[in-house]
């Protein structure tokens, strides 16, 4: 789901970067807001999990791999603003280092796993779980959360290389979004793991779980 360099057009790439800009910008400022000590250290945990964890490759079918996004993760505990920052944070490492992802199509990476797939699944993820409620509602919700973030953010990837003619929209939406329904499930049983995990060690590490 990384986008390399040369496979957006200039008003797409350009477009993305500012969506994703603006969208960083009102999430600092959130963050800001309600920045709690716990979350300090807690950012920083997460962001060297997610990016060590994302190193980790799963075989989906065809020869084809898929890796955790941790969008959903991030946000069930940091909060949808703190994890979309994390998740740019891992995303501009990943290029700026290890080249995974090109430095004009950044901007769109970042729109469609950060702002998208974090911002996008955790709403998917409280609705969920407000509705179930108690911890199933919470496994429930980062369960479905989880793989939905995975899908709409690969399906926001396809419609890109559309918008710039690099592959047809009826070509590149069904690929995307059928290979990343399966890596959606890899995504949603590596993120309830650890949020159950969270849950019964130290429940209070959830973001706003005492609400649930």
């Amino acid at each position: 789901m990384h986008i390399p360099d040369g496979f957006l057009s200039t008003n797409t790439w350009v477009a993305t970067w500012v969506f994703s800009a603006g969208g960083l910008g009102f999430c600092i400022k959130k963050t800001k807001e309600i920045l709690k000590d716990k979350m300090v250290p807690l950012m920083g945990v997460m962001s060297a999990f997610i990016f060590a964890a994302q190193m980790l490759n799963f075989p989906v079918i065809g020869g084809t791999s898929g890796h955790l996004l941790g969008g959903v993760l991030a946000a069930a505990l940091l909060g949808p603003w703190a994890g979309a920052i994390v998740i740019a944070c891992v995303l501009a490492v990943q290029c700026l280092i290890f080249q995974d992802g090109g430095l004009t199509a950044l901007g769109a990476n970042i729109f469609n796993m950060s702002i998208i797939g974090t911002i996008g699944g955790y709403f998917v993820y409280r609705l969920i779980a407000k509705a179930v409620g108690g911890d199933k509602g919470v496994m429930a919700g980062v369960a479905i959360a989880a793989w939905l973030s995975v899908v709409i953010a690969s399906s926001a990837c396809a419609i890109e290389l559309a918008l710039s003619g690099t592959s047809p929209l009826q070509v590149a939406l069904p690929a995307m979004a059928g290979v990343h329904a399966l890596i959606g499930i890899g995504e949603a049983i590596i993120s309830c793991l650890v949020i159950g995990f969270v849950i019964k060690a130290r429940p209070d590490l959830v973001y706003n779980y005492e609400e649930e």
